[in-house]
């Protein structure tokens, strides 16, 4: 028998589970992904530096918890902001459009 948390699910397994049970909720994260990406290349660039989101703040001119903001994933950084990170790195921004990736058909979903 596997011993359950004494505080619940994982969080993990709680979205899995939302997302298995709704619909909104899948389209939800869907919508979120293209920021979750986003923030997962900034994180990155971010660690590659070396840099603290406060140090990394300070390159953008910005606060840390503006930078916290972009890189949970949950909201839409502008094109000047990406820029200006760009910029901070010595880099160009790209833009591309991709055809959508497509996933395996899940069973068992319920709308």
């Amino acid at each position: 028998m596997t011993k359950k948390s004494p505080i619940g699910s994982t969080a993990i397994e709680s979205s899995a589970r939302r997302s298995r049970n709704s619909a909104a909720y899948r389209a939800e994260l869907a919508r979120l992904q293209p920021f979750e990406d986003i923030a997962r290349e900034v994180i990155r660039l971010r660690m590659d530096a070396g840099l603290t989101q406060e140090a990394f703040a300070q390159k953008l001119g910005t606060t840390k918890s503006v930078i916290s903001r972009l890189e949970s994933g949950h909201h839409a950084p502008s094109v000047n902001t990406l820029n200006n990170i760009a910029t901070a790195f010595h880099k160009t921004l790209s833009v591309s459009f991709q055809p959508p990736k497509v996933k395996a058909a899940s069973t068992g979903a319920k709308s």
